[in-house]
């Protein structure tokens, strides 16, 4: 019982395998595997991914902390959905766009995430990119960049909301 006391007492909602292990000091791998099963058994945690769960179901959870956390790597937010939150693209964006330095497409309850693959040197600079709300996000003229590397005819709808000027120097700086 203390374990799941101590689960909904922390701000987190989303853990990893490992952060359960940690948390409720259990190295043997079957006794934590046999404790989240009956925690998952008893509604206090949800599946949400291999070896991700939460405390919430997974509809409530914010799509960009849960887009960060599938991963399990260093990532940030950019391309599609930072140009059309931004209103750069006006096509509708299915999926949350994060760089890391795999490529992958993930569908997690309502929500498609991509991860496109970045060189370190490229993934790992950090002009252009802000932390916001526990995730990191690329600017405008980042995003715009990131995209512009990975496809380098890509038509902006509204190129006027970008900084040229700004966008020439990240890509400069950054080496792409």
């Amino acid at each position: 019982m203390y374990r799941i006391r101590e689960l909904l007492q922390l701000d987190r909602k989303i853990y990893h395998t490992n952060d359960l292990a940690v948390l409720w000091k259990i190295s043997n791998r079957r006794t934590l595997y046999m404790t989240i099963s009956r925690s998952i058994a008893r509604g206090v945690l949800y599946p949400i991914y291999k070896g991700l769960y939460a405390t919430v179901p997974v509809e409530t959870l914010d799509p960009l902390i849960l887009g960060k956390a599938i991963i399990h790597r260093y990532t940030y937010l950019t391309t599609e959905t930072v140009l059309a939150t931004a209103g750069v693209i006006s096509q509708t964006v299915y999926d949350y766009t994060f760089v890391a330095d795999i490529s992958k497409r993930v569908s997690v309850g309502p929500w498609l995430f991509r991860y496109r693959q970045f060189k370190d040197e490229y993934l790992f600079h950090p002009v252009g990119v802000e932390e916001q709300n526990g995730v990191f996000t690329a600017t405008v003229e980042r995003a715009a960049a990131d995209m512009l590397y990975f496809s380098p005819k890509y038509h902006f709808d509204v190129p006027d909301l970008i900084d040229i000027e700004k966008m020439k120097a990240i890509k400069e700086e950054v080496g792409y």
